[in-house]
């Protein structure tokens, strides 16, 4: 007798440890898909909310911005012949030179020209200037809140550089190899990327919403997640009522309701 009720308590005691171990969160993927569908409208909707605010945040306060480039050509050589070494020195003073247009004396002399007041770091985040591998040749950049502006801008500072150039590093003054194009059209922001993600980040954020819905919701809605959770089977369903309408189930032939 006391073996028996020894051997109950124990398994009262196992069952109470396995009751508070804690239960791995399963996510049925096909009825997460299928919730994602029934939400397909509300999916839409945010996404081309999301577009729709993304198209006024760019149009109506983004301040568009125009970028213009010129081109210097370096070379290290007053003759008409070239030799290898010539061509491999000027690809060397070409990397040397981009280091010129950060010193704040260019930057000095381009305000003077141009009559404007813009501190040394304005003008080091307007221009920007790259020597392309195996060339001889520097791109400046000028970004600028007009076209004409950064057209002016690319072109001035070209000129200081030249003349810079010779004069501070004893070398020969490099060459305009094309002077800047006036831009037609801004170059940030690009409007349309930005309503195409403002789409994107809608739908996204839609469907975040629901996956979080969907994961905490603990409700049981059908018999399959009532056996699953309470391992209990489901022998039939009854309709809920609301005063004399059946609000689930159909009414049979007969006039009853199916279970």
């Amino acid at each position: 007798m006391a073996a028996n009720e020894l051997q109950k308590r124990e398994t009262y005691r196992d069952a109470a440890v396995v009751s508070h171990e804690p239960e791995e969160m399963e996510i049925d993927l096909v009825e997460l898909m299928y919730r994602l569908l029934e939400k397909a409208k509300y999916i839409i909707l945010a996404a081309i909310a999301g577009a729709i605010i993304a198209g006024v945040i760019t149009f109506q306060f983004m301040t568009p911005t125009y970028t213009a480039t010129s081109k210097l050509y370096v070379l290290n050589s007053k003759d008409s012949a070239l030799s290898l070494s010539d061509l491999q020195i000027g690809t060397q003073l070409a990397s040397d030179y981009i280091e010129v247009f950060s010193n704040w004396h260019v930057h000095e002399m381009v305000n003077q020209r141009l009559g404007t007041d813009y501190t040394y770091r304005q003008l080091d985040e307007k221009v920007s200037v790259s020597n392309p591998s195996g060339t001889r040749i520097l791109y400046i950049k000028v970004t600028a809140g007009s076209p004409e502006e950064a057209k002016t801008m690319a072109d001035t500072y070209a000129a200081v550089a030249q003349e810079f150039i010779a004069a501070k590093m004893e070398t020969e003054m490099p060459n305009v190899f094309e002077e800047a194009l006036k831009p037609s059209a801004p170059s940030s922001p690009n409007k349309t990327r930005n309503v195409i993600l403002g789409f994107l980040l809608g739908a996204v954020l839609a469907c975040g919403i629901i996956v979080v819905q969907f994961i905490t919701d603990d409700r049981i809605r059908t018999s399959e997640s009532l056996e699953k959770h309470l391992g209990m089977a489901t022998l039939g369903m009854m309709p809920t009522t609301k005063g004399n309408e059946v609000t689930k189930g159909k009414k049979s032939k007969r006039g009853g309701a199916k279970a």
